[in-house]
């Protein structure tokens, strides 16, 4: 049996890079029970990443929110196409100069996630690639990046192309760890999500 990661070689990345166009603000600074999106998917990365970082835009509210909370910042690459994976391979350039052995990544808008979803994914991976899936299908920005695939990354954005991000999992041949309930993995893409999200939690507190 493969050997679990330990937390001191896990980086952990949210990323929080996109325009919120059917949002109608920065997805990352909005509230939900007084705490912004963006600092529920830090909280959970950090129970079980020694270092978490923030992708996001330049000259944002969420780079702002990000250096508040004292969290590091970084920016897609110049020529590199938008899109997540851009920020992954951001990502891994940073955990590889921490040293790290793998990178947890998480969107910035789904703060439901379930409680043990990089736990589980770090114990999957192993020294390789592991992507959440539900029955709903897969959640390719609920993924472990091992640091050694920064070259494979890399090429796949050479000439600003930008592959599926669940497809260059596929490349790397990723473990697919089966979560539930799939709504725990919603993503909150308009203010009414955010209600819906908030009475939720009612519910469940």
């Amino acid at each position: 049996m493969t050997a679990r990661l330990e937390k001191s070689s896990v980086a952990g990345l949210v990323l929080a890079g996109g325009r919120s166009v059917r949002f109608g603000g920065e997805k990352a600074a909005a509230l939900l029970n007084g705490r912004p999106l963006l600092l529920w998917a830090t909280l959970r990365l950090q129970a079980a990443c020694e270092a978490v970082a923030v992708s996001a835009r330049p000259d944002t509210e969420t780079e702002a929110l990000a250096r508040a909370n004292h969290l590091p910042v970084l920016h897609d690459l110049a020529g590199d196409a938008d899109g997540p994976l851009a920020g992954v391979r951001a990502g891994l350039i940073w955990a590889e100069a921490l040293g790290a052995q793998a990178l947890a990544v998480s969107p910035c808008d789904a703060p439901l996630l379930p409680a043990d979803l990089f736990v589980r994914l770090i114990e999957a991976a192993g020294s390789g690639a592991a992507m959440a899936v539900t029955a709903e299908g897969r959640q390719p920005l609920c993924a472990l990046w091992p640091v050694a695939a920064l070259d494979a990354v890399t090429e796949a954005l050479a000439g600003g192309a930008h592959p599926a991000t669940w497809r260059m999992l596929q490349v790397l041949s990723a473990v697919e760890v089966m979560f539930e309930p799939p709504q725990a993995f919603a993503n909150l893409n308009t203010r009414e999500d955010l209600a819906i999200a908030q009475a939720r939690l009612g519910l469940t507190s």
